[in-house]
């Protein structure tokens, strides 16, 4: 029957996540940052929900991660695109766009 919805959900923060990363690399709070202004605050991620995803990512060779002195000059941990993370962003976009292409058929059905 497809994907459970924490599933979705989690695919949508690992998408959301990778997409931001694309434009280079970020730490936590720059990527939580970037997905707040660019959905003009309609979307948050909590740090409970970022960091896990991100550890689970990292895991799967989609990121690299290192330590950085960061523009606050406090040590924080910046995550950027591996090459099978480009791969698997490409993947997700394709995911994406098959499921809301889903929900607007469903959405605009008339009977």
């Amino acid at each position: 029957m497809g994907k459970p919805k924490a599933d979705i959900l989690q695919g949508t923060l690992a998408l959301l996540i990778l997409k931001t990363l694309a434009q280079g690399p970020m730490h936590g709070y720059g990527i939580t940052l970037h997905i707040q202004r660019v959905s003009n605050d309609v979307l948050r991620v909590e740090e409970g929900s970022l960091y896990p995803a991100l550890h689970r990512m990292e895991q799967e060779g989609w990121l690299h991660a290192e330590w950085r002195t960061s523009e606050n000059n406090r040590r924080a941990r910046y995550y950027r695109l591996s090459e099978a993370g480009r791969k698997q962003l490409a993947t997700e976009e394709k995911n994406w766009a098959r499921l809301t292409e889903a929900v607007a058929s469903v959405l605009q059905f008339a009977q």
